[in-house]
């Protein structure tokens, strides 16, 4: 077991500023572990509720009753299967001096909870939890990260092949059970077939009517999909950044697995071997490598962009925060060089500093303001955002 220790302490900051706490990402992603391992660091008066155990659920038969002698930290796992403990939760946190604090897991968006943003707007802050980062698991294991994914248990399985039977396992779940659990009424071979055409598109921009032609449905239709899977944590999308310049920019956001690991399963990876042999190579190690980029900065998502314009300029990441832009590259080589791209991204979007994640060993200057960073010197040669 990996100890999440980043996770922990940031956990234990959010929720001595805040009274309500939610812990959301995908199904399986860790969020039950990451509790636990936080009750037990922290100590003091806990309480724990499993809203997919019956026992449970009928000690909350009357919610208000139940929850409003209790003291110190109270948590529901799998908040969203009772939306019902909304409402009390807003009183119970609008108490004077509460005696209590709240940490609800849950494996839907907020957008998806709407009940829960709605009822507990101004009240309840949300930390997305993803899989595990080169933080966590160290550079050594670079390689596995990428080929197995983020996901604890398709990590820390014994073999590949264990590796591989539990994500194709999550997907079919996911599809079967844990989408219709949420009230969302799409066949699971639509949604399959859906997701996997997505997987060949990584990396790529998104075309609602290329889909909708290939589905024979409506562009509404293809678009609802594609909220659901976002809304669900399994699919991100990067957003185009654009502003007042001469040149004609790109508008549609970019598509992206959320996990490489079942990136690779959706299209039928199971090896290094099978990978490096592959079409998507590249824009999976770009994915990948991307997400630790963010992940290392300590950057949100509504912090995240790509630009690109019709003239053939383009830059895979830009990150803003506040009056700062940084810019970064992602190529899948040893030995990385500039392009007319690179150039013209540092003077039309004032960057202060363009780095080239690569796939080699070394960091070292390219040119004034790009370096090139090797994904294995991440975390020495990239700090966090202030």
């Amino acid at each position: 077991m990996i100890v999440r220790r980043e996770q922990i302490e940031s956990l234990g900051g959010l929720l001595r500023r805040h009274r309500v706490v939610a812990i959301v990402g995908a199904r399986q992603v860790g969020k039950t572990t990451l509790a636990r391992q936080f009750l037990a660091h922290r100590g003091g008066q806990t309480h724990f509720f499993d809203l997919e155990d019956p026992a449970d659920v009928a000690r909350l038969t009357e919610p208000m009753l139940a929850l409003r002698p209790l003291r110190g930290l109270v948590v529901f796992d799998e908040v969203q299967r009772m939306p019902s403990l909304f409402p009390v939760l807003r009183v119970l946190a609008d108490r004077p001096r509460s005696p209590a604090r709240f940490l609800v897991l849950g494996s839907a968006s907020p957008d998806l909870m709407k009940q829960s943003s709605e009822t507990l707007a101004g009240r309840i802050l949300y930390h997305e939890l993803e899989g595990f980062s080169i933080e966590e698991v160290g550079t050594k294991a670079l390689g596995r990260l990428w080929l197995r994914g983020g996901f604890p248990r398709a990590f820390l399985a014994r073999s590949e092949k264990a590796s591989t039977e539990w994500r194709r396992e999550f997907v079919r779940t996911f599809l079967e059970r844990d989408i219709p659990q949420l009230g969302i009424s799409v066949p699971s071979a639509t949604l399959r077939r859906f997701w996997s055409m997505l997987a060949h598109y990584h990396g790529q921009i998104w075309n609602a009517s290329a889909f909708a032609s290939s589905f024979g449905v409506a562009d509404t239709t293809v678009r609802r999909y594609l909220e659901l899977l976002t809304g669900t944590y399994v699919v991100r999308l990067l957003l185009p950044f654009h502003e007042n310049v001469s040149k004609r920019q790109v508008k549609a956001p970019k598509i992206y697995l959320a996990d490489s690991g079942l990136l690779h399963s959706l299209l039928g990876l199971v090896t290094m071997r099978d990978l490096e042999r592959h079409p998507a190579l590249g824009a999976s190690w770009e994915g990948y490598a991307m997400g630790q980029v963010i992940r290392r900065l300590g950057a949100r998502m509504e912090e995240c962009y790509f630009w690109g314009t019709y003239a053939g300029a383009e830059l895979d990441l830009l990150v803003v925060r506040g009056g700062r832009r940084r810019g970064f590259e992602f190529k899948r080589t040893d030995s990385p060089t500039t392009t007319r791209s690179m150039r013209t991204a540092l003077g039309d979007l004032k960057l202060g500093r363009l780095d080239v994640i690569h796939a080699g060993e070394h960091t070292f200057p390219l040119d004034k303001r790009i370096r090139a960073v090797a994904l294995a010197r991440l975390l020495e040669d990239v700090a966090p955002l202030p």
